[in-house]
């Protein structure tokens, strides 16, 4: 495996290190418009890469098949959306800010069910840069190492604020430093699990990639909308969310246009 392959698989989990660090340097509780701020960026971002790189690269490898060459990227993102239902619907997890526990009924601590929520956001990410880089190992032309750097490295920009999001709160609620920055540095370790396990099955997904692509795409679109979203809108009415999701959403479409 290259470089630039190992690379593109831990650039995500090192972003949600970073700022899952920011627990060290940062005092008291997260501001409530930052947090809007930092999940409206991801939401922003995640929409975009779900876009220019996945959706629009299984539409653009279906070309022969004229006026139905989106019907793989149609049917990848509604079992990417159903795929990401099931999940949130019986692994036990728990949303930020929230006090009702989703999924099957466990006794699980609220901290664990929190770093399990972003775990659950975060397999889609691992997953979309494992079928892009399986895609340009296997010298898929329309797939290059630029396009998977900058999947990755937009990912893990939105990570940054991610490792944050969760590591203050869980600081906030009584965890020491310590326990808060491993928590959240551990959210994002499923990323690289969800990479190197999708590339591992890349015998079996590269002749469905326009699929796969569309797949990771639409559990992405599921995480945005049933979790960013709602998170980034709540309480008091505010528009600084909506303004950072356009931030995160142009960063990503410039990373993906101009590296890809």
């Amino acid at each position: 495996m290259s470089l630039e392959s190992i690379a593109a698989i831990f650039l995500p989990f090192v972003g949600t290190v970073v700022g899952s660090g920011l627990v060290y340097f940062l005092k008291g509780e997260m501001n409530r418009t930052l947090q809007r701020s930092l999940t409206g960026f991801a939401a922003g971002v995640m929409v975009a890469a779900s876009i220019w790189s996945l959706i629009i690269p299984a539409i653009e490898q279906c070309e022969p098949m004229g006026k139905l060459a989106f019907l793989p990227a149609f049917i990848g993102v509604w079992i990417g959306f159903l795929f990401l239902f099931l999940l949130d619907h019986f692994i036990p997890h728990l949303h930020l800010n929230g006090d009702c526990p989703e999924g099957v009924n466990c006794n699980l601590g609220k901290s664990t069910m929190l770093v399990i929520a972003v775990a659950l956001h975060n397999l889609p990410e691992g997953m979309a840069v494992g079928v892009v880089v399986a895609g340009w190992l296997t010298g898929n032309e329309t797939i290059s190492v630029a396009a998977a750097l900058a999947l990755s490295i937009g990912i893990a920009l939105q990570n940054l604020p991610e490792g944050a999001i969760i590591s203050m709160p869980l600081k906030s609620n009584g965890a020491n430093t310590h326990k808060a920055f491993f928590y959240g540095a551990m959210s994002g370790a499923i990323e690289p699990v969800g990479a190197i396990g999708t590339i591992l099955l890349a015998n079996w997904i590269l002749p469905l990639l326009p699929y796969t692509l569309a797949f990771a795409a639409g559990a992405m679109l599921y995480v945005v909308v049933e979790e960013l979203i709602p998170e980034m809108s709540e309480g008091e009415h505010s528009n600084v969310g909506t303004l950072f999701f356009a931030v995160g959403f142009t960063l990503m479409m410039m990373l993906d246009v101009a590296l890809g």
